[in-house]
This record gives structure tokens, C-alpha cells and sequence, in this order.
């Protein structure tokens, strides 16, 4: 390995090391705290195999590396830090999340090319269009268009955004293929079995027409799970309901490397749910009860 990308991976380590530190000295819960140390210490382990493997066979894997530190230290800053400051965010001030692992992390199932653009170019456009519906809407700044303008810009963008937030924490690299736990029980009872879900909600998605989302929802009306498809973000929405798993089937989420073949780009994204996020929405949804009709 060169002395030059041996001091980088060192510095990237003692960086880590920093940010560590300072994790330790900062007001938030153990939980919040334990969570970004283990974020750290596998980032850190990916270095450390870097450097005894002697050698880096692409300049890639420096930056992809990088990238990984930035958006960790990005998340912490903006979803932590943050949220402990605020308690919501002033209108016309939303921000595109950072993702939780690096653009390339999905690979060979979604490939860097797409996260990169979907992520910093698709989903910016959308927290840019949401900010600007809302400084029309509650700022008084809507200049000569008609109120109904932007309140479809608003429902939109704002769906844009949000449901593009659930899709980047609904996938990781580390996915365990299948669900377990509470979630896995209320779909083995709401739809009969894993495999049963996993067919409908297939279907779901490669029936969409032209642009939307494939959707998993709690009902809290119900108290069951349901599949719904949306067309663009915000057309044939359930009301009352809550997302738990979504995915994009625009073609922007796939078009670069499967071209026309959606299907197959479906089937391989099942590669990569993060089961435990879809769990942990699940347990949050259900803490709501509304009466049931």
C-alpha cells in the first residue's frame, strides 16, 4: 500500500476516534449514543481491514470509505443533534436526510450510480419543492400563483420527501432476507404466511403504472396490516394509516442499470429490507389506538 492512502485510512481512523470522543461528552440518551458508537466501530473495522490487506486495488474504495465517515457524521449532526434542539422543523426548513451507509452499500442489487443520483439529485428535488410549497403556503410568499398550486406542490414534494426518508432506512446491506419478531407474526396472521405477503406485495409493485410505490401499511382503524400502490407519492393514499416498508418504483430508482426490466429489479430488492427498521415502525405504530370500525 502507499505511504499516502496509508496516512489517509490513519487519519480517517483518528477521526473516528474524535468523533467518539465527543459522542461521550454529549447530551443524548445511552441509546442514541450506543447506536453511533456501533456505526463508528464497523466503520472503522472496514479500515482497519483496508490497511492489513496492504493494498487498495481502486481509488474508490478511499472514497467510498469517506463518503461512509461523512454520513455518519452527517446523521448524527442532523438526526440527533438536532431533534434534541427542536422539537419540529420551522416550515420551509426541511432537510435531506442523510443515508446510513455509503451510496455503493447496495451493491449488486442497486448500484452506486442510482443511490447517488436518486438520493442527492431525485429525493433533493423534493425537499427543495416541499420547502418552497410551504414558504408559499405559511409565509406568506406565494407570489401570483393560485392557493391550489401550492397546495399540490405541497402534497407532492411533501410525499416525495417522506416517503423517500422511509425507503433509504427501509433497505441496508446487512439485510436478514426475511422478517422475524412482531412484525413477522402480525403478516404471518394478517395475510397467512411470509411467502403469501411477499407475492402480494410483488404483484403490488410491478402493477404500478408508470410512477409510484409499492407500500406496506398499519392500520390502526383496523388493527391489521394492509398493501396499498401509490401512483406518483400522493395519488390513492389510505388515510389514517402508517407506512411501515415502502418501495420506489420510478424509474428513476432503477432505470440506469435494470433499463426496462422492473421486475428485476423488484425481485432483487427484497435483497436488501432492513427488517429491523420495518420492525421497529411497526412497534411504534401500534402504539396508536383509535377505535375500531
Amino acid at each position: 500500500m502507499e505511504l499516502e492512502y496509508k496516512q489517509y485510512l490513519e487519519s480517517l481512523i483518528a477521526w473516528g476516534n474524535d468523533v467518539k470522543q465527543a459522542l461521550e461528552q454529549t447530551s443524548i440518551s445511552e441509546e442514541d449514543r450506543t447506536k453511533w458508537m456501533e456505526q463508528l466501530d464497523n466503520w472503522q473495522s472496514k479500515i482497519y481491514e483496508q490497511l492489513q490487506s496492504e493494498k487498495v486495488e481502486h481509488d474508490r474504495e478511499i472514497t467510498a470509505l469517506r463518503e461512509e465517515g461523512q454520513q455518519i457524521l452527517l446523521g448524527i449532526e442532523q438526526r440527533d443533534a438536532y431533534r434534541y434542539t427542536q422539537n419540529s422543523v420551522p416550515y420551509g426548513q426541511h432537510q435531506l436526510p442523510p443515508l446510513p451507509y455509503a451510496y455503493n452499500a447496495l451493491e449488486p442489487y442497486i448500484s452506486e450510480r442510482i443511490m447517488r443520483l436518486h438520493h442527492t439529485k431525485h429525493h433533493q428535488a423534493y425537499v427543495d419543492g416541499l420547502n418552497k410549497a410551504e414558504k408559499a403556503l405559511y409565509t406568506g410568499k406565494k407570489g401570483e400563483k393560485p392557493l391550489k398550486h401550492w397546495l399540490r406542490e405541497q402534497a407532492f414534494h411533501g410525499s416525495g420527501h417522506f416517503l423517500h426518508t422511509i425507503f433509504w432506512f427501509n433497505m441496508t446491506p446487512n439485510s436478514t432476507k426475511r422478517p422475524s419478531g412482531e412484525i413477522l407474526n402480525q403478516i404471518e396472521k394478517d395475510f397467512g404466511s411470509w411467502q403469501a405477503f411477499k407475492k402480494l406485495f410483488t404483484e403490488t409493485a410491478n402493477s404500478v403504472e408508470g410512477d409510484g410505490w409499492a407500500v406496506l401499511l398499519w392500520e390502526p382503524r383496523s388493527g391489521r396490516l394492509a398493501v396499498q400502490s401509490f401512483e406518483k407519492h400522493q395519488w390513492f393514499q389510505l388515510p389514517d394509516t402508517i407506512p411501515l416498508l415502502v418501495l420506489d418504483v420510478w424509474e428513476h430508482a432503477y432505470y440506469l442499470q435494470y433499463e426496462t426490466d422492473k421486475a428485476g429489479y423488484i425481485d432483487n430488492w427484497w435483497n436488501v429490507v432492513n427488517w429491523d427498521n420495518v420492525n421497529d415502525r411497526f412497534q411504534e405504530a401500534r402504539k396508536i389506538k383509535w377505535e375500531l370500525f
